[in-house]
């Protein structure tokens, strides 16, 4: 039988059993297309993991108060000591000649307030130079200007959240508000940037780091981070910094220095085996799908007694009969698997346009392993049936008896 006539056989066969094709192609579609929406949202979620932590660049460290060895693994978040990170240190780290740029940072939620409202937000107390660094621009007024560590300013910049929490549609460059005890002016609103190293910049605060001190009554460090000069190696910087910081602590290592690139490997290596978790858990449901096509085919085969009896009886092979089946159930799957991919990438289109900051990205190989899968099992399930067909007695097949 030509491949031709072979394909034209099989169409209007599928359009004759309209309800049983239906059913054999919704669920190879469904199966296709979740495997790449929890694909494509896994490496979305990945790329802008990635994405943020690249905006430090190659260039920045970020220092931790106490020691944690890691011998592989997500870099630690923490450390382990009981030394801070001062005021009087980060001063040090300054005037060091690899360095550029030095950013305190002290975190915590604070209850504000504004003419009744009262909201706890996430607080950030830091100095300019972590506008710099994180590539922080502002909407409206200025970032927190320029001003000794030490000093206690009265000066506040609000994230584009924050900012509808606290003021509604009143305006608030210009006025007060209360963070615990202390009174602090609006010099500032935030550009969204959405979340920023695990905080939501949106929903922030942004106040001098002295004035964090007293807000939260803590003088060490949460966090630091460290822009090496143009020029300077950074292994080099990294090893001048842990000696200085060792001469200050009486001749303890107590911090922790971790690289972007250390974030960069740990969270990809993480986030790719989630995906490839959850893109497995979908491609189960082509399992579902092939056996419904090997049931099908088996209710064809039933149905379909007396015609491969015919066919026999005029000369049709068994490898003739099974290939009529197989090629039945491998269309099935063709085209259940382009209505899959096409449902699939209409419904990440359309998440990324719902929310633009994610990049919803299919990679090839989810999309080679949905067609492999869809595919192989749809001919490793049709396989039984068409076999139980093609051997078949032509007399028994002809009187309608499957056995």
């Amino acid at each position: 039988m030509r491949t031709a006539d072979l394909l034209q056989f099989n169409f209007r066969l599928l359009l004759r059993q309209r309800f049983r094709s239906a059913m054999s192609l919704l669920a190879m579609a469904v199966g296709v297309a979740a495997v790449l929406l929890l694909t494509g949202l896994g490496e979305g979620a990945r790329q802008f993991v990635l994405n943020e932590f690249s905006l430090l660049g190659s260039d920045v460290l970020i220092m931790l108060p106490g020691r944690k060895e890691t011998t592989g693994g997500i870099p630690p978040l923490t450390g382990e000591g009981t030394r801070d990170i001062t005021l009087d240190d980060v001063e040090a780290l300054n005037r060091l000649g690899s360095i550029s740029r030095v950013a305190p940072l002290i975190v915590g939620n604070a209850q504000t307030h504004v003419s009744g409202r009262s909201r706890e937000l996430l607080t950030v107390g830091t100095s300019s130079v972590f506008f710099a660094i994180r590539e922080l621009e502002v909407l409206q007024g200025q970032p927190l200007p320029p001003m000794p560590l030490a000093r206690a300013e009265s000066v506040c910049v609000l994230g584009t959240d924050a900012r509808r929490e606290l003021f509604g549609q009143d305006r608030a460059l210009g006025e007060w508000l209360r963070i615990g005890d202390r009174r602090f002016r609006v010099i500032g609103i935030l550009d969204d940037r959405g979340e920023s190293l695990g905080m939501e910049m949106s929903e922030a605060i942004l106040i001098p780091v002295a004035s964090a001190q007293q807000v939260f009554n803590i003088e060490g460090m949460f966090r630091v981070f460290l822009q090496v000069r143009p020029g300077s190696l950074l292994t080099g910087a990294r090893e001048e910094i842990l000696a200085l910081m060792q001469e200050r602590h009486g001749g303890e290592r107590d911090v922790t220095l971790i690289t972007q690139d250390a974030l960069l490997g740990a969270f990809d290596d993480i986030l790719q085996l989630l995906t490839l978790g959850v893109g497995a858990i979908a491609a189960i449901s082509l399992l579902v799908a092939g056996i419904l096509i090997m049931n099908i085919t088996l209710i064809s085969v039933s149905q379909r007694t007396r015609e491969i009896g015919l066919l026999k009886a005029l000369g049709a092979s068994a490898t003739t009969v099974r290939l009529l089946f197989v090629s039945e159930a491998l269309q099935l799957a063709l085209i259940g698997t382009l209505l899959g991919a096409v449902s699939g990438y209409g419904a990440l289109a359309l998440g990324h346009w719902l929310w633009p900051l994610l990049p919803f990205v299919v990679s090839l190989w989810a999309l080679g392993s949905a067609f492999a899968i869809a595919i192989g099992t749809a001919l490793l399930f049709a396989w039984l049936p068409a076999s139980r067909a093609a051997k078949l007695p032509p007399v028994l097949a002809l009187q309608g008896q499957a056995h």
